[in-house]
């Protein structure tokens, strides 16, 4: 096979051009823009710092109606401002998921009435106003598209209306407040499609979805793809960002699932990098912790940690790919011999780092290069002498992604 040809002095002036997020979006950069979904309000001091320690960036939750505003027209936000304190003194920026339905006001898991939708717009201001000023991401519901949280389909006309309606009370209660919105439960091209046509790109700042599939991470290029493609053909989505909002690989065994725990941590590290290889300028990684204990119980089993907070080892390969790539931005896809492998680089002004792995079975490729006594680092962290041979070293692939400095 021929070498993979490395130069030292790989040009990426794009890479440390002006950052093309919008207003509150995190830098397009590891780990900036790399996250956890949560599942708490009131923050516990060890917790938090966990996922500090791990290095994520950013969190998600929801900002659940109904917790909020139990009586009409009366709100607290008070366990949303600790949550909001207890993340901004760890430099974590939040996603809040304003949601869901609310039984003052609507009869169903959806809202579809002239009055549900003015008092959901009523909220998500008073949301926006309460913490104007803190560096928050808003997202407006979660996966409209299926029943389990809309409870009538298809429900785009419905949803958008929603939108439009929350938004522009959000634009007047703080004008430079990000909305970020459809959430989508995976990359459902109809229905985005027909929000779209009815006008949500004109009141959101990024478009979100969840790639949520059985498949490797990689699989969701394509469909990156077809969803930019339509997008560019409205005005307001040519250069809109497109969001991995949620996405995670449970371990219970379902299907044909083989999801064990080291394929749960090789599709953690392969979903960021594939979202940077695709321009996906954030991804929120599906659950931080197991919601329970029963091994058969699908919702059990996303966490990157236990029920109990041991680590799993897609914890320890998020730490470990957080700190390697650390301060990093995407610089480009090397070229390889097989469409399975990937070579891709990353960089700052001081240092440049090379995450490779293959979808195929395991193999080797030469890496020409100047340097000799070159260490990988595995994807939980073991540092791995790289073979000498001919002009360069010989880089391992496997499905688990291997990290080379190259300066």
């Amino acid at each position: 096979m021929r070498p993979v040809f490395c130069s030292f002095a790989i040009l990426f002036a794009a890479v440390l051009s002006a950052d093309s997020s919008t207003k509150a979006l995190p830098i397009f950069q590891v780990p900036d823009c790399l996250g956890v979904n949560i599942h708490f309000v009131e923050p516990k001091d060890e917790e938090v710092d966990m996922i500090k320690q791990a290095g994520f960036g950013m969190i998600r939750m929801d900002m659940v109606w109904e917790a909020v505003e139990k009586k009409q027209s009366e709100y607290d936000f008070s366990g949303y401002r600790r949550l909001t304190d207890a993340l901004a003194q760890r430099e974590i920026v939040p996603i809040y998921i304003l949601d869901y339905s609310h039984k003052l006001y609507e009869k169903s898991q959806s809202v579809r009435t002239p009055e549900g939708r003015q008092a959901f717009a009523r909220f998500a201001a008073e949301a926006v106003k309460t913490f104007s000023g803190a560096k928050i991401v808003w997202e407006i519901w979660n996966e409209p598209n299926i029943k389990q949280f809309w409870e009538e389909q298809p429900s785009f006309g419905d949803y958008v209306l929603l939108a439009e309606e929350a938004a522009k009370a959000m634009r007047a209660a703080d004008p430079e407040c990000t909305i970020i919105a459809p959430a989508t439960s995976r990359i459902p091209l109809d229905f985005l499609e027909a929000c779209f046509e009815r006008g949500l790109l004109k009141w959101i700042d990024a478009v979100s979805v969840h790639p949520y599939r059985e498949k490797n991470p990689e699989s969701a290029l394509d469909e990156y793809a077809a969803l930019r493609r339509m997008m560019e053909r409205y005005p307001e989505g040519k250069t809109m960002p497109i969001l991995s909002g949620e996405w995670g690989y449970s371990l219970y065994p379902y299907k044909n699932n083989n999801i064990d725990e080291r394929r749960q941590a090789q599709y953690l590290v392969r979903q960021f990098l594939t979202n940077f290889l695709a321009d996906v300028r954030l991804s929120i990684w599906y659950d931080w912790h197991d919601d329970g204990t029963d091994p058969k119980e699908k919702e059990h089993n996303f966490g990157a940690v236990r029920n109990d907070y041991q680590p799993k080892e897609a914890y320890r390969a998020a730490k470990t790919f957080l700190q390697q790539f650390h301060g990093m931005k995407f610089i480009e896809r090397m070229a390889s011999e097989s469409a399975e492998d990937f070579l891709l680089i990353f960089g700052n002004d001081n240092n440049r780092m090379m995450a490779a792995w293959t979808m195929g079975a395991s193999h080797t490729i030469p890496l020409k290069s100047p340097k000799t006594g070159m260490e990988s680092v595995s994807m939980l962290g073991e540092k791995i002498q790289l073979l000498q041979e001919g002009e360069g070293v010989v880089i391992p692939l496997s499905e688990s992604p291997v990290y080379i400095p190259l300066q």
